[in-house]
């Protein structure tokens, strides 16, 4: 057999398991998507199963939320779904979307659409449409734009999408040009789908990702953001990553990740930093315990953005990064509020990405137990990523290298527990409140009690805990040095 029909004939088997899925999964859902579309029919409508569903469907993974479309009307819509129904919503009716919940399913169904875009923001203007493959025709990708007909299951696939699924290709159903110059947002939805789905890009798509990255600048933030998370949380979030690289999109919106090219780590100069970025997220992922830590990984990602803005080379020719862990922080703080990231998701990223050098100096001896406990206070919750992060960060190819700060990070690990066991860490707190401060120095609720506090609780970072005589002596000799007392 030639090379051709071995491939033509393994794309054969291919469509026909990605067929028997689609069917298993169909009948999975069928009692509530085909009872759905009786209804429709008995109003003079048509209804398909379409889009992600279908993908998802064929590939044997289908979840609870389900994307119909028909040429019914959203009051139409809503007619015929009342009554029947557990709860309907109309967050989307814009767009011609009306949501209802049945059987533990979520439903979204949408009229035809036959949009146009706004040249200027490129925001989507909704123009209902007439027919089932026009509609299909304005969606993203080949793999998204099939149909199953409900309830008599008529696929529709106009563009190629089984047998590019097949491939593991994406491609767009017209011209990239085209389906990205209506959406630019579509350039980053191929890196995404090339991440979740582990597909390759088709030569097009990816000249014209190239040719179009900057149209990437007409859309939100917001809408970026969400792309570029569920790239982050792909199964293959590193080719996702090199794709935007290689075409320029990370340019528009992570120009950090670029600059990490120009740089050569100096703990391993066999290689760049961009590779050992890549690497260490790669290694992030490998200690996830329950899915995606979008926390940890988005830390690894970033944890080395300091270095091109610190970069100095000494006397010997060694390249050095001082510090850089100071100013990647700061550098993951602005390029995350850019992308409109949650306060609290940002802190956790920050705080993970300005401590993961700090282990860095434990094997030589010099921590005392103050060093763990600061190390432990200072990491908070966010302790256990911090372990991972600092263990991804060993990329040396030197093995005896990477045995020692394995072997020295075991050993902080179980110092940690051990004192933690000692002194319940998790919970480090001045030896006496802030009722006993006040009680002791005969002073006001003020900036006085909250100083005297802090002191503690430094000392007890430094000491350990104090008994209650040994604490307040050290409370009232600090208070006579700051003339709080006489």
């Amino acid at each position: 057999m030639s090379e051709a029909s071995a491939s033509h004939a393994a794309d054969r088997r291919e469509l026909t398991a990605a067929q028997r899925n689609a069917v298993a999964e169909l009948l999975r859902v069928s009692p509530v998507a085909d009872e759905l579309g009786r209804r429709f029919a008995r109003a003079g409508h048509e209804l398909h199963l379409v889009g992600g569903s279908v993908r998802d469907a064929l590939l044997g993974r289908l979840g609870e939320d389900l994307d119909f479309c028909t040429d019914a009307h959203p009051d139409q819509t809503i007619k015929i779904v009342r009554g029947w129904a557990e709860s309907i919503w109309e967050t989307g009716r814009e767009f011609g979307t009306i949501g209802c919940q049945r059987d533990g399913l979520r439903l979204e169904i949408t009229t035809f659409r036959a949009e146009a875009y706004d040249q200027v923001s490129r925001n989507p203007i909704v123009e209902y449409g007439t027919n089932l493959v026009d509609d299909l025709k304005r969606r993203d990708f080949t793999v998204n734009a099939m149909a199953v007909s409900v309830p008599d299951h008529r696929f529709t696939d106009p563009y190629g999408g089984l047998a590019d699924l097949a491939a593991k290709v994406i491609r767009t159903p017209g011209t990239p040009r085209e389906s990205f110059g209506d959406d630019p947002l579509r350039m980053l939805r191929a890196a995404r789908f090339a991440a979740q789905l582990r597909f390759t890009v088709h030569p097009d798509v990816r000249e014209a990702m190239t040719r179009m990255a900057a149209d990437l600048d007409r859309i939100t933030a917001e809408r970026i953001r969400d792309e570029f998370t569920k790239l982050l949380c792909g199964a293959d979030p590193i080719t996702g990553l090199r794709l935007l690289v290689d075409t320029g999109l990370a340019e528009r919106f992570l120009p950090e990740l670029i600059g990490l090219k120009l740089e050569i780590d100096e703990h391993a100069q066999h290689k760049d930093v961009y590779e050992h970025t890549l690497t260490v997220v790669s290694n992030a992922m490998s200690l996830e315990e329950d899915g995606c830590d979008f926390v940890l990984r988005l830390a690894a990602l970033m944890h080395d953005v300091g270095k091109p803005a610190t970069k100095a080379v000494g006397p010997d020719g060694r390249v050095s990064f001082h510090h850089h862990e100071v100013v990647g922080a700061r550098l993951t703080k602005a390029r995350m509020k850019a992308l409109r990231y949650p306060k609290d998701v940002i802190g956790q990223v920050v705080k993970l990405v300005a401590l993961h050098l700090r282990f860095y100096g434990y094997g030589r001896g010099e921590w005392t137990d103050s060093a763990v406990r600061r190390y432990v206070t200072d990491a908070g919750d966010l302790l256990p990523r911090l372990h991972k992060l600092t263990r991804s960060d060993v990329t040396t190819r030197n093995r005896r290298k990477a045995a020692q700060l394995a072997a020295d990070y075991d050993a902080l690990e179980e110092r940690i527990a051990r004192i933690a066991a000692e002194e319940d860490l998790a919970r480090v707190r001045p030896d006496l409140d802030g009722n006993a401060i006040m009680e002791l120095l005969g002073v006001p609720p003020g900036p006085v009690v909250g100083k005297a506090w802090q002191h503690l609780k430094e000392l007890r970072l430094e000491r350990g805990p104090l008994d209650r005589d040994e604490a307040e002596a050290e409370l009232l000799r600090w208070a006579r040095e700051q003339g709080v007392l006489g």
